[in-house]
């Protein structure tokens, strides 16, 4: 079945004769035939002599939830099998949840817990979604616990459709509070944010806490995304039973994709955790939730709070790109006027 959707744009009039015969409405219908956007452009009141033909880019992509176990190899086989049930469904770009190799250990502050990360290059998870997202064509961002030398990282490698590593993304913004102590084993990220070219779109990756932050967001789709994912561990606080966060979690989130007019994709795990800690034991539930949110913020496809979940969206990037344009908001921006931004309390502001 083929729909049409048209717009008129309004082509600003010039002095110069001969522009001005160019001047007045244009029509751009877009079109889909057989899984593909076309848009074809023409010209109100005159006779139509020719026709430009561009492909849209439609992207399907996934958020996967799942409950861990402690077990790398479980853990790792389950992520592949959700992969290949969102490549069923059509998905091209599919997020795995943050921290999936086991328990999200930071509930405790633990020496051993170290012997849990592993440097980058060769790391045996991230070749092995390498094998993965090639063999399948989708892009893959893949979550793990970095040692590099002495330091260590929140990271996320994101694999490009051929199974190319496009490069790493290092966790901005470090939390420490009672069940979430990364502080104690996570360097604050170096990389800055990040945009990453693959097959389908370009896109940017935030981890957890940094989906907090409206800056990493606007940072990412300044320098060109048009997705953003954030791989996620939340849940129930363990000083506080009566503190559920999610509703205001996913909030800020749909906030991002509307303020940016981008769709955003949220993955987190779900089940109950318990770690030993140095004070006896710590439990957390993770309350899911992962979701696909529309680029006015609108949830488009959304997990519940136990079960294990495959969700998919399709996005016409090249529709957005002009609705995004048309807005105003990158266009209305004062950076000039930003400069607070740069400071901890909004004092000494530099000129």
């Amino acid at each position: 079945m083929i729909s049409t959707r048209a717009l008129l744009y309004h082509k600003e009039k010039e002095s110069n004769r001969r522009r001005q015969a160019a001047n007045g409405f244009f029509l751009v219908i877009s079109t889909r035939l057989q899984g593909q956007v076309f848009f074809f452009i023409t010209k109100l009141g005159r006779k139509v002599k020719r026709i430009k033909m561009v492909e849209g880019r439609v992207v399907v992509i996934s958020a996967l939830q799942f409950a861990c176990s402690d077990d790398v190899s479980t853990n790792v086989d389950t992520a592949e099998r959700l992969v290949r049930a969102a490549h069923q469904k059509g998905a091209k770009i599919i997020l795995i949840q943050e921290l999936f190799e086991g328990y999200y250990f930071c509930q405790a502050q633990r020496e051993d817990f170290f012997q849990r990360a592993k440097p980058y290059k060769e790391h045996p998870t991230i070749l092995r979604m390498q094998n993965l997202a090639k063999e399948l064509g989708v892009v893959i961002p893949v979550s793990f616990f970095e040692e590099a030398n002495n330091a260590h990282y929140n990271s996320v490698a994101v694999i490009d459709a051929d199974g190319t590593d496009l490069g790493l993304y290092r966790k901005s913004h470090i939390p420490d509070g009672p069940g979430y102590q990364e502080k104690f084993y996570f360097n604050p990220g170096d990389t800055g944010f990040k945009v990453f070219q693959t097959k389908f779109a370009k896109i940017g990756v935030g981890i957890c806490w940094d989906q907090w932050f409206p800056e990493v967001a606007r940072a990412m789709v300044l320098q060109g995304a048009e997705i953003l994912f954030y791989p996620t561990a939340i849940g129930s606080e363990p000083q506080d039973d009566g503190l559920d966060s999610r509703d205001h979690w996913r909030r800020v989130m749909q906030g991002h994709a509307g303020a940016n007019l981008v769709p955003l994709v949220a993955s987190n795990r779900v089940g109950k955790e318990i770690i030993q800690t140095e004070h006896g034991k710590s439990e957390i539930t993770f309350y899911g939730n992962s979701f696909i949110a529309g680029p006015t913020g609108e949830i488009v496809a959304t997990a519940d709070d136990k079960e294990e979940a495959v969700l998919v969206a399709e996005f016409d990037l090249d529709k957005l790109k002009f609705k995004r344009y048309s807005w105003g908001v990158f266009r209305d921006r004062r950076p000039d006027l930003y400069k607070v931004l740069l400071t901890l309390d909004g004092s000494n502001i530099s000129q």
